[in-house]
């Protein structure tokens, strides 16, 4: 059974309509922002490529997933969950490739994992992230429906308002990559291969 992403990918065109072009003189910061990704991921995501066009966004972009992806105090599994389910939810392929493998990277189950695309409260995430996963995926696709008990269930768990406002801006940051992505037809790494 394919997902709606994967049909997609296999009607619509899968060249890009852009490719990133860095503008003159940017050059020394654009490369200084990929550097670094490169020495943390081991290559350079074709999505994050198109930030090159923008340096202050391409800088700015970095510094959130940094933020998201510290660990600090929500879990990077839980992060990488809510960025896969929205990425799923959206349709973007690459996204939902990327996070997935980030996930079985982590030591999390490849079946638990996509069992989880159709019922998110089959997650493979400790139980007590599962209210802020439900609070990021439905602050995305119904933000009027988030209640105060919704708040309160995440809040007895022992979450902050903070980390209930992280969850939802990684929710929201990672649906707007997402359309960036699918509006310019990066569907897969190697797309300006």
């Amino acid at each position: 059974m394919q997902n709606q992403a994967t049909q997609r990918k296999e009607t619509t065109q899968t060249t890009p309509l852009i490719f990133p072009q860095v503008p003159a003189g940017e050059e020394d910061r654009v490369n200084a922002v990929f550097s670094a990704v490169q020495q943390h991921m081991g290559f350079i995501p074709d999505g994050l490529r198109l930030y090159s066009f923008s340096p202050a966004l391409l800088e700015t972009f970095v510094g959130t997933v940094s933020y998201f992806n510290s660990g600090e105090r929500l879990a990077p599994s839980l992060m990488t969950m809510i960025r896969y389910l929205v990425s799923w939810e959206s349709q973007c392929s690459f996204c939902i490739d990327m996070n997935e493998g980030f996930l079985v990277n982590m030591g999390l189950n490849l079946d638990a994992v996509r069992a989880a695309r159709n019922n998110p409260e089959a997650a493979p995430i400790p139980s007590r992230e599962m209210p802020l996963l439900k609070i990021a995926l439905k602050s995305v696709n119904q933000p009027e429906s988030v209640t105060a008990a919704d708040i309160q269930a995440a809040k007895t768990q022992g979450w902050s308002e903070r980390d209930i406002f992280d969850v939802v801006a990684q929710a929201a940051s990672n649906r707007a990559f997402n359309y960036i992505l699918r509006t310019f037809k990066v569907e897969a790494q190697g797309a300006f291969a």
